[in-house]
């Protein structure tokens, strides 16, 4: 059991990594021919120009992958995730808290999660608009034309990449 699962199991892992997007060292998303982050990790996006992504409990750390592990009722949860929503409210004036999508203000269980629900995405337009100068419903079609459908129309929600989103709207003239 100890060569089946310590060897041969992790070379043959290892082997199919190798036909995966980036020969199992993660896929590098590219501008310029600059790595600009990676198509299934988070990163933070902090400038108001940008859209944010997901709070990570572990600021967006690969090599230490985790949750915060404090419950729903837990007093110092409870005051992060209220400190996210005045921060985002502060930045973002004119959203109500009840329109915030829960996911802007809790962090994933892996706390690299790189994408954000269509909501998640388009309460920020209005922030982004005023900021780049650009319209709201041009920001609107950008964040549709960036949204995965569920797997095969069936599984898991639709879903925004955030950094493919950023890079895009950099991309606009």
């Amino acid at each position: 059991m100890l060569v089946l699962l310590a060897v041969i199991y992790p070379l043959v892992v290892a082997g199919f990594a190798r036909f995966a997007p980036g020969e199992g060292k993660g896929e590098t998303v590219l501008v310029n021919g600059k790595v600009v982050g990676y198509a299934r990790i988070g990163q933070a996006f902090t400038e108001d120009r940008y859209f944010n992504g997901r709070p990570s409990a572990v600021d967006y750390n690969a090599a230490g992958s985790a949750g915060s592990n404090k419950g729903p009722g837990n007093p110092d949860y409870l005051k992060t995730v209220q400190a996210r929503i005045d921060t985002f409210l502060v930045h973002n004036p004119g959203v109500q808290k009840a329109d915030i999508p829960a996911e802007l203000v809790t962090a994933s269980g892996s706390g690299l999660d790189p994408d954000l629900s269509p909501a998640g995405a388009k309460v920020q337009v209005a922030r982004i608009a005023r900021i780049r100068g650009i319209s709201a419903g041009r920001l609107n079609q950008l964040v549709d034309e960036h949204t995965e459908g569920p797997l095969l129309g069936l599984f898991g929600p639709a879903n925004v990449n955030v950094l493919a989103l950023n890079i895009a709207l950099d991309e606009l003239k």
